[in-house]
């Protein structure tokens, strides 16, 4: 029996009148496996964009009708021709903006990664290269890195109010990102794991007095649980239904 004084249901995350939200999807592009075990920071080199299970899974969860980002760097272009090609609408056109490229690590570019971090102390949770106010020479800090970040991040909420906005770019800047949300320090973004090719969402909530970010998700694997859904929608073969039936 219904009660027709209760209170009608609100969804918990509406968004109130006169609030605009404008909703960042972050895409970490694909897998590198061409840079030999050296660090390759904003070499430009190329991903590895071949697990179709992992880009029909990405694609079928991101928006329709969002405005694109990428960085300048071109495996953040193929990572996105590879979601496009497994089915999501392709944009028609994708802004590339060197504000949301990996961090410049200058000299150690070229490196190789065990040697260096074996060569240098250990930090407890950091998961980088050097602590965010430590700039690598010939090339950028963490914290220069989120600077840049940041203020891309402040220039599109102000020229895209209100839309969905996908942008497909690095560890570096995603984890950066992240903290300027939570309203934290750069370095306190190295505590989060971002997987190659796993989705970010932060949502700028704006109104005339007041505004903030939201998180919903962070490190999101979408082809998961899309492939496990598709699995247990497969009709059951012979050995199966005889052994059921």
């Amino acid at each position: 029996m219904s009660n027709s004084s209760a209170k009608p249901f609100v969804a918990q995350h509406a968004i109130p009148v006169g609030v605009t939200s404008t909703r960042w999807w972050w895409v970490r592009h694909a897998p590198v496996r061409e840079d030999g075990g050296n660090i390759y920071g904003q070499s430009d080199i190329g991903c590895d964009c071949s697990d179709s299970i992992v880009f029909a899974g990405v694609a079928k969860f991101l928006p329709r009708e969002a405005v694109w980002f990428s960085s300048n760097l071109k495996r953040t272009h193929q990572t996105a021709a590879a979601i496009w090609a497994a089915g999501l609408p392709k944009p028609d056109q994708m802004h590339q903006d060197k504000a949301f490229a990996e961090q410049d690590l200058g000299e150690w570019q070229g490196m190789n990664r065990a040697a260096f971090f074996a060569a240098r102390p250990a930090s407890i949770a950091s998961y980088w290269f050097a602590p965010a106010h430590e700039r690598a020479p010939g090339g950028e800090s963490f914290n220069d890195l989120s600077d840049r970040t940041v203020s891309g991040i402040r220039r599109i909420n102000a020229a895209h109010a209100g839309k969905d906005i996908v942008c497909v770019s690095h560890g570096g800047p995603i984890k950066a990102a992240i903290a300027h949300a939570l309203g934290l320090e750069a370095g306190a973004g190295f505590a989060f794991t971002i997987d190659n090719c796993s989705v970010t969402r932060l949502d700028y909530l704006a109104s005339d007095s007041h505004s903030g970010w939201r998180v919903p998700m962070i490190n999101q694997q979408p082809w998961i649980a899309s492939h496990a859904h598709d699995a247990m929608h497969q009709p059951a073969g012979p050995e199966v239904t005889n052994k059921l039936g």
